[in-house]
């Protein structure tokens, strides 16, 4: 009842074509965005903070990188995780090696070299696809897997091969406790939120999804597909090499190369599979359901089994949460191919149009 557009008139192409074109949806995220800032700090004790809060934040900037790959370029990805990599050791030897750098250059500054890296394999994109593409970029995961583990100096020659850094700071702000670590967090997802929106929205991304759609029509139609499918692979690395470099100095502290391996790559790609392909919000709807399921299960699974007198053993639990993830992964990809963010964008069609029928 309260969403409709009856009385909503635009009067200009600006106005007809912002983010948020219905002031609901525009008040609604906004005080999400107000709570998320305000409300959740008073109300969220530490161990909600480091178990799912602060890891959601970060995954779901990851899974808006490969969201612009996958989703909306459909360039397919299987080394994300080798990327998180790289922004965080090139960010950890920014910080260690250039005097006075400070935290969130240095965060940017692993980015970038995250981007650059993902320019140079994202390179057999301009010749092969599908599967040969998904191969080439497995190739990245398993080199840089190999280097962080044996080349010394990027772990500043530390004997165990992990790396630890001290807590950072930002304007003189000294980010510790986990309401700093969430706050620093979700201030940088909502401004790279922001620019990927805009992104998808203008020229680059409309080039992006005449490529995904049918590159041969795109090429046609004057598409540059090198630039198309490169920047495709910056813009997207540059946003998983942030994220990993948040997840190492940030979230993790200390970490080695374990901590990026493949199942990371993996986990990412289920996100955007199961939060919906092509769609920003569906980054977020994806790791949610990744972080929150796991602890859903962990709580959920012994309880049961104690109703039915049998034991639940830890091992069980995760052999169920691969089954899960696997059950999950083929009813979208055969239900709705688009994801949780296809259901919400369904339902809010809905709520538009109730209650005459569709």
């Amino acid at each position: 009842m309260f969403y409709r557009e009856n009385g909503q008139f635009k009067t200009s192409y600006k106005s007809d074509q912002q983010i948020f074109p219905i002031p609901q949806d525009r008040w609604v995220i906004l005080a999400i965005v107000v709570f998320a800032f305000v409300g959740i700090p008073l109300l969220v004790d530490e161990y909600l903070f480091r178990a799912i809060l602060i890891p959601f934040l970060i995954l779901s900037l990851a899974a808006l990188g490969v969201n612009i790959l996958v989703g909306y370029c459909g360039q397919i990805t299987l080394g994300a995780g080798a990327f998180m990599a790289v922004g965080a050791y090139a960010s950890y030897n920014f910080l260690i090696r250039v005097s006075g750098m400070p935290a969130l250059a240095a965060i940017l500054l692993g980015g970038l070299t995250a981007a650059a890296v993902g320019i140079v394999f994202g390179a057999p994109s301009l010749r092969v696809r599908g599967l040969y593409l998904a191969v080439a970029t497995l190739a990245a995961q398993f080199f840089w897997d190999w280097a962080f583990l044996r080349i010394k100096w990027f772990t500043n020659d530390s004997s165990s091969g992990s790396v630890s850094v001290a807590d950072i700071e930002l304007f003189g702000w000294t980010i510790s406790t986990p309401t700093d670590k969430y706050l620093f967090c979700l201030g940088i997802l909502v401004l790279f939120s922001l620019m990927a929106k805009n992104l998808v929205r203008g020229s680059i991304g409309r080039q992006w999804m005449a490529i995904r759609d049918m590159d041969v029509a795109a090429t046609v139609i004057g598409i540059r597909p090198m630039y198309a499918k490169l920047s495709a692979f910056a813009v997207s690395s540059f946003y998983v090499g942030v994220a990993g470099a948040l997840w190492g100095m940030v979230h993790l502290g200390s970490w080695e190369p374990a901590a990026f391996s493949i199942d990371r790559s993996f986990q990412l790609l289920f996100m955007v599979i199961i939060g919906g392909m092509g769609a920003i919000a569906g980054s977020f709807f994806g790791a949610a359901f990744i972080v929150i399921l796991p602890i859903f299960l962990n709580q959920m699974l012994p309880l049961v089994g104690d109703l039915f007198g049998l034991e639940v053993s830890v091992a069980l639990v995760s052999h169920v949460e691969i089954m899960v993830f696997g059950a999950l992964i083929v009813f979208f990809l055969i239900v709705e191919p688009h994801g949780i963010a296809r259901l919400w964008s369904t339902g809010r069609e809905k709520l538009r149009l109730w209650p005459f029928p569709h």
